[in-house]
């Protein structure tokens, strides 16, 4: 019981010390804790409490005379005490009016969810466009361009578009394609690469080249692991103080210049549901470990997903950063859950 008491107690304090830091990114001196009659302890016990806690590794002191600043540990005890909130209802009224006010296209939504996270959590935004887990053709359209030469156009499900100039090994006039074109979309209708490759069907050579062509599309897409994602807020994170040291703003912007950035900040395993807040040097990555990640899987787990995520300092507010990315991977969500048809049922559970 006694040792239930002083684990209260210390954590209570802890938390105070990392509010104090986030908010102001100075170290907390015991004086400031004592100071503050919400704890109800003597400055004696703030002091005792404090050396617990560095002695503990959740404080680091970075001068002898100076206060305590959190460490990764100290933050993870404070991640780990957030009572689950949800944002202001005045809040999730704006951002729904938002989205209502833009084009029904995917690109358009995840944009505007880069642009609002930015906004609302004064960090660095990251989201990539939805990615199905192995993409199913919709409709394929063949062009006559001129002689053997066409413009394929390949509508796979999530509404994602790719065009190719192809060449057959024949002049082929645009009927000729139309027909091709009705035949293999009526049997290729929302298959799978593999599922296409593995149909027994009786092929003209045309109809063969054409559905090699098709199949080379889908396989591109399926391969491409990582898309560009949509990336805001860098003038945020350029006004923090732990940024001002030009060697670590200058390893994040060479990520992004390498196209690393999303396969860096995602963690290994990350679950389809919830947010996972991933915490400096938790980071597998060394290009990021004086870094936090608070990142969410948004979409359908077995079609398409996409990650939403935000980058910044430690030092940054959870609090409010949690259920912000948390709202606005469920509206996502339901977004491109409406693109497939679905509904969406029930809340995500963040963690």
């Amino acid at each position: 019981m006694e040792i239930q008491m002083i684990a209260a107690r210390s954590g209570k304090i802890l938390n105070y010390i990392i509010g104090q830091y986030i908010a102001r990114a100075i170290p907390v001196p015991s004086q400031v804790v004592a100071d503050d009659a919400r704890l109800g302890v003597s400055p004696a016990t703030i002091r005792n409490e404090m050396a617990y806690l560095e002695r503990e590794g959740y404080l680091i002191r970075p001068h002898t005379s100076a206060g305590c600043i959190p460490s990764d540990k100290g933050y993870r005890h404070y991640v780990e005490s957030i009572e689950t909130v949800n944002l202001p209802w005045e809040e999730q009224r704006l951002i729904s009016h938002t989205f209502h006010q833009v084009e029904k296209e995917v690109e358009a939504w995840v944009s505007l969810t880069a642009t609002l996270l930015a906004k609302l959590a004064q960090n660095v935004a990251v989201v990539s466009l939805p990615k199905s887990t192995d993409c199913k053709l919709k409709h394929m359209e063949l062009i006559a361009v001129q002689d053997a030469r066409a413009l394929v156009v390949v509508v796979l499900d999530g509404a994602n578009v790719k065009q190719k100039l192809i060449t057959f090994d024949e002049a082929v006039s645009q009927p000729t394609l139309t027909v091709i074109s009705t035949r293999l979309n009526s049997a290729y209708d929302g298959l799978t690469a593999r599922q296409i490759s593995d149909k027994k069907l009786e092929l003209s050579p045309l109809e063969k080249q054409a559905t090699d062509f098709l199949l080379e599309i889908m396989h591109a897409e399926d391969r491409q692991e990582y898309q560009e994602p949509y990336l805001e807020g860098w003038h945020f994170i350029l006004n923090q103080p732990e940024f001002a040291q030009s060697d670590r703003m200058l390893t994040l912007m060479e990520l992004v210049e390498r196209r690393g950035l999303l396969k860096v900040i995602i963690p290994t395993g990350l679950s389809p549901h919830g947010v996972q807040v991933i915490i400096g040097q938790e980071n597998r990555d060394e290009a990021i470990q004086n870094c936090s990640v608070v990142v969410c899987r948004y979409g359908l787990p077995e079609e398409a997903t996409g990650t939403i995520a935000v980058v910044g300092p430690t030092r940054m507010p959870y609090s409010r950063t949690i259920p912000t990315v948390y709202y606005l991977s469920s509206v996502l969500g339901q977004l491109v859950a409406g693109l497939y048809g679905r509904e969406m049922h029930g809340e995500q559970d963040s963690e």
